[in-house]
């Protein structure tokens, strides 16, 4: 069973390096987004944006601080308890990613009904799977070590991310610095906010980590984070500026979470 586990292992170390693979993510993207009132190609952009606004996800804001609070615990708990909670977190990791995959990505519309985009389900399901795996397989080990001072940057920006200060004034997002919102905002049930915090993580711990996990997660963070920069600072700067800001974070730690996934160790 182990030899399996590990030849496994070895199969997805070597397919998730594969050019295909990386292409496969490519095309991905022109998969649509589905309403069942219908919609012209041209509104593509719109239909998009008024289901991740209109998204499930809101519809359970008395669940926010549970999914504050749990991974907060979580992160504290592997600085004390080290591996003896690593499994423990990939299954929080992965039962998130399923819901991120369904509760930001589904909505149901005044406009268009109920809509879906397939994309962000099927590679939020994607890096669920992966985390899924890594705690069957528990490669993670997160026994502290001596770490140069500069692997430690991701702290502040993912802690920034998990924070997602911000309020909402005459239509546009703007900072708001209030510290209840470090417990009581959306932020732990969305894709963008936690991501940085898990690949964080991994990356303070690297290189004694799972490197398919930490890629496919960090592959996927930083499609998701362009399209947010684009969507942030180029097509919508002047309301929401702020939500740009707070996406830098997502960006920054996933395209370093994937340079180091690819590095040769």
């Amino acid at each position: 069973m182990k030899l399996n586990i590990e030849k496994t292992q070895r199969k997805l170390e070597s397919i998730t390096r594969k050019r295909w693979f990386f292409t496969l993510f490519v095309l991905l993207q022109f998969i649509p987004p589905y309403a069942s009132k219908g919609f012209e190609p041209a509104e593509t952009g719109i239909v998009t944006i008024e289901i991740l606004s209109h998204s499930l996800v809101y519809s359970y804001p008395s669940t926010f601080p549970i999914f504050k609070i749990i991974p907060a615990i979580l992160v504290v708990s592997i600085l004390l308890l080290r591996n003896r909670v690593t499994r423990l977190f990939s299954v929080y990791a992965g039962i998130t990613y399923v819901l991120f995959a369904f509760l930001q990505n589904i909505a149901i519309t005044e406009n268009y009904g109920l809509g879906i985009i397939p994309i962000n389900v099927i590679m939020f399901s994607l890096v669920a799977a992966f985390w899924f795996w890594e705690a069957t397989i528990q490669k993670n080990d997160l026994t502290p070590r001596k770490q140069p001072l500069w692997k430690y940057w991701v702290i502040p920006l993912a802690f920034l991310a998990f924070w997602y200060p911000h309020s909402i004034s005459d239509g546009s997002m703007i900072p708001d610095f209030n510290p209840s919102g470090i417990l009581t905002n959306v932020a732990g049930l969305t894709f963008c906010m936690m991501t940085p915090v898990y690949i964080a993580v991994l990356t303070v711990y690297y290189p004694t980590i799972n490197v398919t996990t930490l890629r496919v997660t960090s592959l996927v963070g930083t499609i998701i984070g362009i399209y947010n920069v684009l969507a942030n600072f180029v097509m919508f700067t002047s309301t929401l500026w702020w939500n740009g800001v707070l996406h830098i974070p997502l960006l920054t730690i996933s395209v370093y979470g994937l340079v180091l996934s690819l590095k040769k160790t």
